[in-house]
């Protein structure tokens, strides 16, 4: 199931003793484009501190109620490592705070969650102690978090000019990736909205708030639209794709599911 970031943002956070506060923004990071922590704002609970959640404490969103279900008590999550709400996530930080929740990490191994596959679950068959074993080598990449606030209105540069900029992004409930950025393109096509998949991406200047894509902006306006009462079904995902010639991920992750078997 997919969900764009805006709609979650807000939904309230359920502890198994409590309400903790409300989605504030997520943080991504900038090599696989996937979700690795949901930043909470707590009000007057934790004040000074960035309250983030891994994605292997989320066990489940009930979209007609607003509000995800996080398998962690207010005391671990107190009681978790400390970060100022002004500092940015070292990756020292991370490792304390795996350490802490005794989690694997997802940046020690060749897939999207390191050890644990494509999806963010621990299995009950596996051991936990082993998959840290596995990770502590901390061979992978270096990649940066971002922010899903700070992105959000990043312009997209076309191989011609600037085609709009991105206005919100698409989350796959289980892998926790995002699948796309939604580019408003209102500047050129009042009102029309198109999504882009990460993967088409040639590069992104951080610090001039900017994602460039390979193409061309007529190859962008012709692409099918989106709006916010489109259904994300996979026949309009696979039409998309066909447009850009592009293989679908669901295909790519049937091959991966394959060869790990």
């Amino acid at each position: 199931m997919l969900n764009k970031v805006k709609i979650l943002k807000g939904y309230k956070l359920n502890c198994s003793d409590g309400e903790i506060g409300k989605v504030k923004e997520f943080y991504f990071d900038d090599h696989n484009w996937t979700i690795r922590y949901l930043v909470a704002d707590t009000g007057n609970w934790l004040v000074g501190r960035q309250v983030l959640i891994s994605p292997y404490a989320l066990d489940g969103v009930n979209n007609e109620d607003q509000y995800i279900i996080i398998n962690l008590t207010k005391n671990q999550i107190e009681n978790s490592p400390s970060l100022d709400s002004d500092k940015p996530v070292s990756r020292q930080y991370e490792k304390d705070y795996y350490t802490y929740y005794g989690w694997p990490v997802y940046w020690g191994g060749p897939t999207i969650w390191g050890t644990c596959g494509i999806s963010p679950i621990i299995e009950s068959g596996q051991s936990q102690e082993k998959l840290m074993e596995l990770t502590q080598d901390d061979k992978g990449w270096d990649a940066h978090l971002r922010s899903t606030h700070e992105v959000s209105g990043y312009t997209i540069q076309g191989t011609d000019g600037e085609i709009g900029h991105v206005e919100d992004f698409i989350i796959d409930h289980e892998t926790l990736e995002i699948r796309y950025l939604v580019i408003a393109t209102r500047n050129w096509w009042p009102g029309k909205k198109i999504l882009l998949s990460p993967k088409w991406i040639e590069s992104v200047s951080w610090n001039e708030s900017k994602v460039f894509v390979n193409l061309l902006r007529e190859t962008i306006k012709q692409s099918p639209e989106y709006t916010e009462e489109s259904l994300i079904t996979r026949d309009y995902e696979s039409k998309l794709h066909q447009y850009y010639n592009q293989q679908g991920y669901w295909i790519d992750e049937q091959n991966l599911n394959k060869h790990s078997h």
